[in-house]
């Protein structure tokens, strides 16, 4: 079993033309937020269509696991938080987004939904303390923000991760968390794109201009991690590797 993990195309077509092409050749396929760019030069309900359409495509190519970043939300609800309720109008066949709980091969995944306040970070925990597998299975969560204070949250100069996702990550152990929005995290001294939190594995394979985007190729039954940017290749066993920030 292989699966594919990108994070912040931003409405790069490009590379949304390029997970298309090699969806088929993974069992499933990760896009952990941030799908759409804010500061664009086309409107958020243009974008919004476009996506959509690339995420049916997907969806009947390969599993396709989706989470929403800060970039997604359209809609305020009645916390005046912002969410991404445009993910959920999209029907796909093999499509997960925000709020979603499955089993996949060895794995039980959990799709978090970004947080843009309190109560939508309450919520956010109470689904994953919701989700946490009853038979012992290895969870894997999809969660946009990376946890602080490690090396997939180095920007080059501070720390920019979700420091809640942390407490929550030591209370549930997760054994993987695919995240992005630090783009630069994997290219800057410090950072990475796979580091321990406790036992939690975490990833972020940043973000790169052009086609294809980095990505992370990741085989649950190594445990195995390759990572793929124009910086090179780099391969991890999970199981060898020691523990680091």
């Amino acid at each position: 079993m292989k699966l594919l993990a990108v994070s912040d195309l931003h409405f790069s077509l490009g590379q949304f033309d390029w997970l298309v092409q090699e969806a088929p050749r993974y069992d499933a396929v990760i896009i952990a937020g941030d799908l759409l760019d804010i500061a664009g030069h086309l409107d958020l309900d243009s974008q919004i269509v476009v996506v959509a359409k690339y995420l049916r495509t997907l969806g009947s190519r390969t599993r396709l696991l989706v989470c929403s970043g800060n970039h997604d939300g359209d809609e305020r609800d009645a916390h005046q938080e912002y969410n991404a309720r445009w993910l959920h109008r999209v029907r796909a066949e093999g499509l997960a987004v925000d709020g979603a709980g499955l089993d996949l091969g060895p794995l039980h995944v959990s799709v978090c939904p970004w947080w843009d306040g309190p109560a939508s970070r309450a919520a956010l925990h109470e689904f994953l303390r919701r989700e946490r597998p009853a038979d012992g299975r290895p969870w894997l969560w999809v969660h946009h923000a990376p946890p602080d204070g490690l090396g997939v949250s180095w920007t080059g100069t501070k720390h920019a991760g979700d420091a809640s996702l942390v407490a929550l990550i030591e209370e549930l152990r997760p054994a993987y968390v695919f995240s992005g929005h630090i783009h630069n995290s994997p290219f800057r001294s410090g950072g990475a794109w796979a580091a321990r939190c406790g036992t939690t594995w975490a990833f972020n394979a940043g973000r790169q201009l052009g086609s294809p985007p980095a990505c992370i190729v990741f085989d649950p039954a190594g445990p195995s991690a390759r990572w793929i940017s124009q910086a090179g290749t780099e391969d991890l066993d999970l199981a060898a590797a020691p523990a680091a920030g």
